[in-house]
């Protein structure tokens, strides 16, 4: 089989990469595809990986997409790498996870710290299939996922790593691992190290492998432990330097909480057409019955809500690297909960289909819904989001809000030329509040249209109630404690909620306001009003009225795209 990096250029078709990934798996909804959702969904119950289909992304040589163009992969860009892989996501998230994406949150810091003996390594054994897990450090708030960790004392020639750790992804077929492990009995930022290391290089009786975990979602994502016993690790699986764990977590985690958004937006649209599927069969052409347009549009706004966030953060990835981190902790926390939220809402319309666990063209909300809050990793990974704002909050209050000047419309044009990602560059501290000065640029140049009526009236007005927000926040935010607050402050948790649906929408706006005009829809303010009526009706501000006809352009457009074969998201990519 051609590999898909034989088939394409490593300067940017990810739709090209995308596409031929479609024609690989073939149509989801075919009950005898052996890659289709019938057969995923099977396996999933049988609690098995789908070892046919992650076979064939391993022949398609879908590892180059975690490998740096430069290293010979076809990593460029992050976004870039969501949208090749969307049609792996759309079928079965637990596989994009237990088969590919994973390896990349593992070897991030190969990328970020790594020595280039060690890039070269690690580009080679991506490039060949292999496949990496991460052995994370115990976080404030863990599940079971972050709950325990290891130690690595020093040893003959290296270290000696203890400890351990009952649930890990692949932790019994991966053929890399990266482990943080404390380095230094004392709290503080330098306390862990990073260790890259090849599990065939064990001693057998130092290291005991767990039981397979049976965990609420990403059934055919295989998760087990490891518990090690002074095991060697030679000098040079050091990433790094020591005590550096800490701050490359915090490098490295931007990017992955940025890929989960991107990776779950897209696993929703298969549910969204779900739900259409059931509002509609049956019907003889007749329109969707009323009791359905408000959950269907408001979903799809959703959708493309959700789709403008992940893309916007993960092209400042590369765009704005160190000043990211604060933009990706705030979509990491809003995304998940409002797809979870669209999850519950789409199951009336499913009624009874919802229940229908096996069936390729409405077993995707049963299977989401367990799948979702393992791939946020639940309170956890809301509580991490949280700890990684809140103490910048009072900062960006004093010193960025309503002063910073607004990033470059690089950021929001789909087809801008940007720079690759390097996770060397990205930066964990500091850095201003690049969306907050984008929302109230997009407010600005929006006023003039306040009189307007229509759609863009209404959008002019709802930009304003949310520079409104962001101007109460300010003030609140400024009295929050010089040291950083503490997070078990529920009113400090609410101001952070806040800050993150607030630059949320100012991600939609800059969008909106990004387009080419080459998608009539897009162009048309309809959805971003939708949109952001929804955001702020979360957050409690006054919101107007939806204009004649705003949800009922929406819905045309859903159903639309439904009979098109074309995607919920902002490329309305073609689909079986």
């Amino acid at each position: 089989m051609t590999t898909i990096a034989e088939t394409t250029d490593t300067s940017g078709a990810p739709l090209v990469r995308a596409a031929r990934l479609e024609a690989l798996l073939g149509d989801p909804y075919d009950p005898a595809n052996p890659h289709g959702l019938r057969a995923l969904f099977a396996a999933d119950a049988r609690r098995e990986v789908p070892a046919a289909t992650e076979a064939l992304l391993t022949e398609a040589g879908t590892g180059a997409e975690f490998v740096p163009a430069a290293h010979g992969g076809l990593l460029t860009r992050a976004d870039h790498l969501v949208r090749a892989l969307r049609p792996v996501f759309r079928r079965d998230l637990a596989l994009g996870f237990g088969h590919g994406i994973t390896s990349l949150f593992a070897v991030g810091v190969v990328w970020a710290a790594g020595s280039e003996h060690q890039r070269r390594y690690v580009a080679g054994r991506l490039l060949d299939g292999a496949r990496a897990t991460t052995l994370h450090h115990e976080l404030a708030h863990a599940n079971a996922i972050l709950r325990h960790e290891f130690t690595a004392r020093p040893g003959p020639g290296g270290y000696l790593l203890s400890g351990r750790k009952d649930v890990i992804i692949n932790a019994d077929r991966a053929d890399l691992q990266v482990v943080y492990a404390r380095t230094d009995p004392a709290r503080g930022p330098r306390s862990h190290s990073v260790l890259l290391v090849d599990p065939a290089g064990h001693p057998p009786h130092r290291v005991r492998p767990l039981p397979r975990v049976d965990i609420p979602g990403m059934r055919g994502a295989l998760f087990s432990g490891l518990e090690f016993h002074d095991c060697p690790v030679p000098a040079d699986a050091l990433v790094g330097q020591a005590g550096a764990g800490v701050a490359l977590a915090l490098r490295t985690f931007q990017v992955n909480r940025s890929l989960v958004c991107g990776a779950v937006t897209a696993a929703t649209d298969t549910v969204l057409r779900s739900a259409v599927r059931a509002a509609t069969e049956g019907r003889g052409g007749r329109p969707v019955a009323r009791r359905w347009h408000k959950p269907l549009a408001g979903v799809f706004a959703d959708l493309l809500a959700c789709d403008s966030m992940s893309t916007v953060v993960l092209r400042a990835l590369s765009l704005l690297p160190a000043s990211a981190h604060v933009f990706a902790a705030a979509v990491k926390y809003v995304v998940p909960d409002l797809l979870r939220e669209n999850l519950e809402e789409l199951a009336p319309v499913l009624g009874a289909h919802g229940y229908d666990h096996g069936s390729p063209e409405y077993g995707a909300l049963g299977k989401l819904a367990r799948d979702l809050p393992v791939a946020g990793f639940g309170h956890a990974g809301r509580a991490s989001c949280q700890a990684a704002l809140v103490p910048q909050l009072r900062n960006l209050a004093e010193r960025s809000w309503f002063t910073e000047p607004e990033p470059p419309a690089d950021l929001f044009r789909k087809d801008a030329q940007l720079p690759d990602l390097d996770h060397r560059l990205l930066g964990i501290a500091g850095g201003g509040d690049f969306m907050a000065a984008s929302l109230v640029g997009s407010a600005a140049r929006l006023a003039a249209a306040r009189g307007a009526g229509g759609h863009i009236a209404a959008l002019a007005a709802l930009a304003e109630e949310f520079v409104t927000e962001l101007r109460t926040l300010r003030e609140q935010c400024r009295h929050l404690p010089a040291s950083g607050a503490a997070l078990a402050d529920s009113a400090v948790a609410v101001l952070s909620d806040r800050y993150c649906r607030v630059v949320g929408a100012a991600a939609v706006l800059g969008v909106w306001e990004g387009q080419d005009g080459s998608d009539p829809f897009l162009v048309n303010p309809a959805w971003v009003v939708l949109a952001l009526s929804r955001i702020g009706g979360q957050l409690g501000i006054p919101v107007p009225e939806l204009p004649d006809g705003c949800q009922e352009q929406v819905l045309q457009e859903v159903v639309r795209r439904y009979r098109d074969g074309r995607g919920y998201d902002l490329d309305a990519t073609t689909t079986p």
